[in-house]
């Protein structure tokens, strides 16, 4: 399934770099094939952000001018039965506001991915990922998989690792076992966020490791039309030992401690040659194991789960791409009741999409967008509501294979019954990518 724009800057600025270094290393897109199995690149852009604390409106709000340097390595060794690859982005963001006001002005990001594909047979085929992202933008750290949406001064650490295994039994069914494991760390400062978790630390309310194993059935009709059933097991274990509770009574993270179910069907699906469909639904049940209350000694939540996208490719270098994702998601928001019930996480109900267009043989433009309707189960945010916004526009003109200039607009809101918790954020930015 194709993963979620989760942020639209990032995502929208990285269109050049992407674009460019597939051209320098010498990629053939219609035949897959590489003139060279490794590629550096490095960008420069120039930025105005005027809200880079993602602060609600009014004194707390500031924004800066500033500048980004992102240089990118990855390399590829392909052998007879496997493959094996990593890819290196450095991130580096300077403040010229916070500079002024005496503290630090620079945030970092690394973000390391490896991957080892290996083809034991022609039918069993294991495939080994593992993506490190060190930062301080909690989107980027976080996927699609939480609601913190906030900026943090304080790096977060997020490590996702997965192996699956591949097995063709006969030409039409073929099963898929696999399990990932994601590792979420921040640091230990007050989060200053808005609403019932002010003042618990953000490593108190998001701390935490996701388990998730799963199998698949498919029934492959046609080299074009797979159809598949699947469940999936999922053990998520709250470790930042915090209270995250501050007004009245601690109430601790593993209070949000869960093992859940979900079982899914779905299809994989090319419903014309440059038309393609994705996507699986089902239902989750999840157990709350750890949230006893005055009231109950567990809680069981019953809710829908969805991924679906559709790829339309209508001219060599353009698309669009459409989906929609419903899914219970970790949040920074954690109410308490008068009962001791926490808020214990975010069902999100996200529609989002991209157009890639090949304006002329050296002008592209892209635009991404995802709007995301999130409603907190439990606790005394119960039913409260999130609505985020997000926007990026770009535009890449590319001298040759190994430079290109870029132009681009990012936009985010969040709207939220939540005080003192929703804010908005303009970037605008200009830059320069080289790449061999």
């Amino acid at each position: 399934m194709k993963k979620l724009f989760v942020s639209m800057g990032l995502a929208a600025a990285s269109v050049a770099s992407v674009q460019l270094t597939q051209a320098a290393d010498g990629s053939d897109g219609a035949n897959g094939v590489d003139s060279k199995s490794w590629s550096v690149s490095a960008t420069l852009r120039g930025f105005y952000d005027d809200n880079y604390n993602t602060a609600p409106s009014g004194s707390q709000k500031k924004g800066s001018w500033g500048f980004e340097v992102s240089p990118q390595v990855s390399a590829s060794v392909p052998l007879r039965q496997t493959d094996l690859g990593i890819r290196y982005v450095y991130g580096l963001y300077y403040y010229q506001e916070r500079d002024q006001e005496g503290v630090n002005p620079i945030d970092q990001s690394h973000d390391v991915d490896l991957w080892v594909d290996h083809a034991f047979t022609e039918s069993w085929h294991a495939r080994v990922d593992d993506s490190l992202i060190v930062s301080q933008e909690p989107q980027l750290s976080q996927g699609n998989n939480s609601g913190t949406y906030q900026r943090t001064k304080q790096d977060s650490i997020n490590n996702t690792g997965s192996v699956t295994l591949t097995t063709d039994w006969t030409q039409e069914l073929s099963t898929e076992l696999g399990y990932q494991n994601g590792l979420y760390l921040y640091g230990n400062d007050a989060a200053s966020l808005g609403g019932p978790s002010n003042g618990a630390t953000l490593s108190a309310l998001l701390d935490r490791q996701e388990h998730n194993a799963h199998f698949n059935l498919d029934w492959i009709v046609s080299p074009h039309t797979t159809y598949f059933v699947g469940y999936r097991f999922g053990w998520l274990d709250y470790s930042g030992n915090g209270n995250i509770n501050t007004l009245a009574n601690p109430v601790y993270s593993k209070t949000r401690d869960n093992r859940n179910h979900t079982g899914y069907v779905g299809a994989d699906v090319d419903l014309l040659a440059n038309l393609r469909f994705e996507g699986q639904a089902g239902i989750q049940y999840f157990d709350y194991y750890n949230s006893a209350t005055t009231t109950s000694s567990s809680e069981s939540e019953v809710d829908p789960y969805a991924d679906v996208s559709l790829t339309y490719t209508y001219l060599p270098g353009s698309y669009l791409q459409l989906g929609f994702t419903e899914k219970q998601i970790a949040t920074d928001v954690a109410g308490v009741n008068g009962n001791g019930q926490v808020t214990q996480g975010e069902q999100a109900s996200t529609i989002y999409g991209s157009i890639n267009q090949k304006i002329t043989s050296k002008l592209t433009g892209s635009l991404i967008g995802s709007y995301q309707y999130g409603t907190f189960s439990k606790g005394q945010s119960n039913g409260e509501v999130d609505n985020f916004y997000g926007l990026g526009v770009n535009l890449t003109y590319a001298f040759n294979r190994h430079f290109s200039a870029e132009v681009g607009y990012n936009y985010d809101d969040l709207n939220s019954n939540i005080a003192d918790r929703g804010y908005s954020r303009n970037r605008v930015y200009l830059g320069v990518t080289a790449a061999y």
